[in-house]
């Protein structure tokens, strides 16, 4: 009997995201695995669509922008180039599996699924990925809610990255997803011991991008002589113009550093040699309010201490678990006297709750519902 074939659909760089990566390893173990996506073939894939990088994921044409002004959304659903390219590759394949990564992917998996099952899975809520921005509000944002309003209720399975979302989704789309967090596996590292100095070493790791703050993070480094700050970056597509703003926002201190990223699946060995991660993220969206990054999950494998802002998702993650600590509010003069509260006593404290809870907020748990969902569709 042939493997089922399974395809799987995220518009992003695959071989560099993690959640998909751990996705794909979840479906490579029931089937052969297609990927659609940007860069190359990434792990666990048996055949890649590589999407050109001129190629956009939403409807930037001519008459694809005349037809999002005019709110003409069915007509727009498969205008994006990204995905005129992509079904054009596909053609005449057939897949007893469809999985697609965030709304804008929803209407191409229901055109080549022909019948099959589709899961969605959710990275956010889409309507409002960039509600903060006026284009995205007023031309985007209804193609993201039509999409989500026309084809999540047709999903087979739907998931999500964290409760609020999954709540999100169950009051306006009337669809429940299950969750499927961002977490990542469980890693056999020990927490490094805290300098005798008492300098406490912060870490960040993510994209060099205006809106994460990060120019907030080397201020606060800067404030307190008992910090240093680290920061692991994947350059923005400005040709470096971010980080070349950060290190001039860091005037040539000693205390921090901007390293070149590392792979995923070296993050948490590398991370581990420090002994806070931070990550402060303004509330400008309703995803930037109720995120649970990936980077939380990094920083626990790393058992590192935490500090971070009050997004309600990250803060009920570190209050819960007592993993370090939460500013009272998302100024830059809170996330100072948070920092500030920390002493080499607490830090290590923090460093070993990661330690007791680095097994249980594993991707164990996520990876067996993902295990059941695929099986439960392919049984269909």
């Amino acid at each position: 009997m042939p493997s089922p074939r399974i395809l799987c659909i995220s518009l992003s760089p695959i071989h560099r995201d993690a959640r998909v990566l751990r996705q794909l390893a979840v479906l490579a173990e029931h089937g052969e695995v297609t990927t659609v996506g940007y860069g190359p073939t990434p792990a666990h894939a048996t055949s890649h669509v590589q999407v050109p990088d001129s190629a956009l994921t939403l409807p930037q044409t001519p008459v694809g922008v005349v037809k999002l002004a005019l709110h003409r959304l069915r007509s727009a659903e498969l205008d994006a180039p990204a995905v005129k390219y992509a079904l054009g590759a596909l053609a005449g394949q057939s897949f007893d599996l469809v999985v697609a990564n965030d709304a804008r992917a929803l209407a191409f998996a229901f055109e080549v699924a022909g019948g099959a099952p589709v899961w969605g899975d959710m990275h956010e809520w889409a309507p409002g990925q960039r509600d903060q921005y006026f284009v995205w509000r007023h031309m985007v944002a209804p193609l993201m809610d039509h999409m989500c309003r026309t084809y999540l209720p047709r999903c087979a399975a739907v998931t999500t990255v964290a409760q609020s979302l999954v709540e999100e989704y169950a009051r306006v789309y009337g669809v429940t997803p299950e969750l499927v967090r961002n977490a990542r596996p469980f890693e056999a590292l020990t927490p490094q011991p805290v300098p005798e100095d008492g300098t406490l070493r912060l870490v960040h790791s993510g994209g060099a991008e205006p809106n994460r703050n990060l120019t907030m993070l080397v201020d606060a480094a800067l404030a307190l002589p008992h910090l240093t700050l680290d920061l692991y970056l994947v350059p923005a597509g400005d040709g470096g113009r971010y980080l070349r703003t950060l290190q001039e926002r860091a005037g040539g201190s000693e205390r921090v550093t901007i390293h070149d990223p590392v792979p995923p699946s070296e993050l948490p060995r590398t991370l581990n040699a420090y002994d806070v991660g931070v990550f402060s993220l303004p509330p400008d969206n309703f995803n930037m309010e109720n995120c649970l990054p990936n980077k939380l999950f990094d920083f626990l494998q790393a058992r590192l201490a935490f500090a971070v802002s009050p997004s309600p998702e990250m803060a009920r993650f570190v209050r819960e678990h007592g993993l370090g600590v939460v500013s009272a509010d998302y100024s830059g003069e809170s996330f100072v006297e948070a920092l500030r509260t920390l002493t080499p006593e607490s830090v290590t404290a923090y460093k070993a709750a990661s330690d007791r809870h680095a097994h249980e907020l594993s991707s164990a748990t996520d990876v067996a519902t993902s295990h059941a969902l695929v099986t439960r569709l392919l049984g269909r």
